[in-house]
């Protein structure tokens, strides 16, 4: 019995957690999931986790649990090449997956609008703190920053009155499985309407 995503393409541009525990639920499914990272700046998760010499090599524990069943791919987005690379192989995807800062890759040339003049078909997912929109759109922000500014710390504690975070990135994980929840409608929807893509907004804020 086939998986369910079995023959479709995803690339994961994401880091840290929400992003890569987007892609890892269609990875576990069947996809098969492109990561992509900067070779001289990998995902930051690479150096976390409980075992210091796996960190030490790149390969800590938080990472690998998100980056099973993924292919891995060094690509520098700062020069021509690395985007026009990243270009060629969108073309050929079924879904793009980005937590960068919103606008960052349509600076680049990757944005939604850019990559679906070549690959119509394509699902895109921009994943950010606060949304593609609004004030503060541009806006970096962790799990334990959506936690406090959505009042989330203050629903827990220790009757204190303090607020206090939630021992697990609850946020992170809800927003991965958010993502890949719409990623998925997005692509029973693209078979209902002639094999049009379309473009993905997941705020963490909003999910808290």
């Amino acid at each position: 019995m086939t998986q369910a995503f079995n023959g479709l393409r995803v690339i994961d541009t994401t880091h840290v957690l929400a992003g890569p525990f987007a892609s890892y639920q269609m990875a576990v499914l069947g996809a098969e999931v492109i990561k992509v990272e900067h070779p001289r700046d990998p995902d930051q998760a690479r150096a976390q986790g409980s075992d210091r010499s796996l960190n030490d090599r790149g390969m800590g524990t938080a990472f690998m649990s998100q980056a099973a069943n993924k292919q891995a791919l060094a690509l520098d987005l700062k020069t021509p090449e690395g985007v026009e690379a990243l270009r060629r192989l969108a073309a050929t995807a079924d879904v793009f997956v980005e937590n960068y800062r919103p606008g960052a890759f349509e600076a680049l040339g990757l944005g939604y609008k850019d990559l679906a003049a070549i690959n119509p078909k394509l699902v895109y997912c921009s994943i950010s703190a606060f949304g593609a929109n609004g004030p503060k759109r541009e806006a970096t922000g962790y799990d334990n920053i959506l936690q406090a500014y959505s009042g989330m710390m203050a629903m827990t504690g220790f009757g204190d009155g303090k607020p206090l975070k939630s021992g697990a990135p609850v946020v992170d994980y809800a927003t991965g499985t958010t993502a890949a929840f719409a990623i998925t409608a997005a692509l029973f929807q693209r078979q209902q309407n002639g094999g049009r893509g379309q473009f993905i907004d997941v705020s963490m804020l909003d999910v808290a």
